[in-house]
């Protein structure tokens, strides 16, 4: 079946290189390495860079109001560079992305005023598409059952980067507040060089769209045109349900530990390597593995149940304080998380041609600011009237999502995808 897959596409697109354009997919791992490094060694200085200038019983509103003004950015501009790469290339608008980052963090280190941290966070947000577009890259370079397995290694080299760099920030951050964000507008413009130099176009000029209209700049129009495509609604729709799911757990379970297990920064953080141990172990080495044994559709639906057990714990672990059950918990959603994220991506970038790649990939990540921005607030209210029934909510929510995934995408249907094994 691969072979034949193979064969099909190379005599479909004479410009197709499998090997070389493999290559430089390490290109994109590595770029995204140094972007995830980046943020990491930043994030543990964000609340110290705001309370320069607010009071410290308004720090957590001005977090909050930063990753919202970011995220309503993100929103709106993401499905439009996505559109553009699609008409463009991929490379001049990473490259476009990813200054627009080099310049939102150099403005967050030079400080001087709280509005200047906010035009920075605009600045970045106003210009995010480097996520989408190395999807779409990843998606033009490689055979649709090879996409799952990259977009896993995407997601493990970004757990990597998320190991180490809080220990470096903190230890910039004691030299100066606001070296963490001058290192990582460095890294990030280290990527501008690897793009600009290394990394060749991956969508061929026959392959782009050929005309740009107002539209193709209003942010709803791409939901649109994206959401009128025959199956990809309801994929779009079961995404949003993982994410709902895991953004409780994510932006909540900090709190949770502190409140329900009165643990301090010490034992939480513990907690939180592994994280990051499992997020890497699980993308790197369990999903390949699995994907030589099962089809993309059977991992994704256990990605969901282990993710939706995990969620179960935390609601068992209320009532049952055990620091088992809370690393079980752990576990499952890290593991879930880890093997339906890249098959979703992946199984998405099946559902369209190499002409909507960007803008189905835009519209993704658009759906994804929208959940950060409104996850927190929702997860919060639910979180002050009770924390189990928060848990039993997003544990519902996820297991709806694995019903959904196993009733309306059967097998049968699956088959339909190039390169994925029934």
């Amino acid at each position: 079946m691969k072979a034949t897959v193979k064969d099909t596409k190379s005599a479909q697109n004479p410009n197709f290189k499998p090997t070389s354009k493999k290559n430089k997919l390490w290109i994109i791992i590595g770029i995204v390495s140094l972007n995830s490094i980046g943020l990491s060694i930043v994030l543990p200085l964000l609340p110290f860079m705001v309370g320069k200038y607010l009071p410290a019983q308004q720090v957590v509103f001005g977090m909050s109001a930063l990753m919202s003004v970011f995220a309503a950015c993100t929103f709106f501009a993401a499905p439009v560079f996505g559109a553009l790469s699609d008409r463009y290339g991929r490379k001049i608008i990473l490259i476009i992305s990813l200054l627009g980052s080099v310049a939102g963090y150099v403005l967050f280190g030079i400080g001087c005023a709280l509005w200047i941290l906010f035009l920075g966070r605009m600045i970045d947000g106003l210009t995010a598409g480097n996520i989408s577009t190395l999807f779409a890259y990843i998606s033009d370079s490689t055979e649709p059952g090879e996409r799952t397995k990259w977009y896993g290694y995407v997601g493990s080299v970004m757990g990597i980067g998320k190991l180490g760099g809080p220990a470096l920030g903190g230890l910039l951050g004691s030299i100066a507040l606001g070296l963490p964000f001058f290192v990582n507008a460095a890294l990030i413009f280290l990527s501008v060089l690897a793009v600009y130099f290394l990394l060749p176009e991956s969508l061929v000029p026959e392959k782009r769209t050929k005309h740009l209209t107002l539209d193709s700049f209003n942010t709803f129009s791409h939901f649109k045109d994206i959401l009128t495509l025959k199956g990809v609604k309801l994929l779009l729709i079961l995404g949003v349900l993982f994410y709902v799911g895991l953004g409780i757990f994510q932006f909540n379970f900090v709190i949770f530990l502190k409140d329900i297990y009165k643990w301090g920064p010490a034992i939480i953080g513990g907690m939180l390597t592994i994280v990051g141990i499992c997020d890497i172990i699980t993308r790197a080495l369990l999903l390949p593995w699995l994907l030589k044994h099962f089809n993309e559709r059977s991992i994704g639906i256990a990605g969901l149940i282990g993710l939706g057990t995990g969620l179960g714990l935390i609601l068992a672990s209320i009532y049952i304080h055990s620091v088992i059950v809370i690393s079980l918990a752990i576990i499952f959603i890290i593991c879930g998380e880890g093997l339906f994220d890249p098959t979703y991506n992946g199984k998405l970038s099946q559902s369209v041609d190499e002409s909507k790649q960007g803008k189905l990939q835009g519209v993704n990540q658009s759906l994804q600011a929208a959940n950060n921005m409104l996850i927190p607030l929702c997860t919060a209210a639910i979180y002050f009237y009770s924390p189990g029934v928060l848990y039993a909510t997003a544990t519902f929510i996820v297991l709806l999502a694995a019903i959904i995934y196993a009733k309306f995408f059967p097998r049968a249907q699956s088959a339909q995808n190039p390169g994925e094994t029934v």
